[in-house]
């Protein structure tokens, strides 16, 4: 039986693969705030061509800024914003 959202309790910050396998095997995921997950993709292809591009610096910044806030590199967010404006294009 689930709880309700305000009853939820937040996700911990899980350090390591082994931690977050270890949670998932033994938790109760019910019992935490999901809807704070985003979906991921990961590219796993060894094949990949370079883009260069100039970005005003007042965009580079915001996508920097974004970025950190998501722990990744600005060009793995810029990668990952394109992907899901090409899926969503496909839809």
């Amino acid at each position: 039986m689930s709880a309700s959202k305000e009853n939820l309790e937040p996700l911990p910050a899980l350090q390591s693969d082994t931690e977050a396998e270890r949670f998932v095997d033994e938790a109760d995921l019910t019992a935490y705030d999901l809807s704070v997950l985003q979906e991921t993709r990961f590219s796993f292809s060894g094949e990949a061509e370079a883009v260069q591009m100039h970005l005003p610096r007042q965009l580079l910044e915001a996508l920097e800024a974004r970025a950190k806030t998501r722990g990744i590199s600005v060009e793995a967010y810029v990668r990952e914003t394109l992907e899901n404006a090409v899926a969503r294009s496909e839809t």
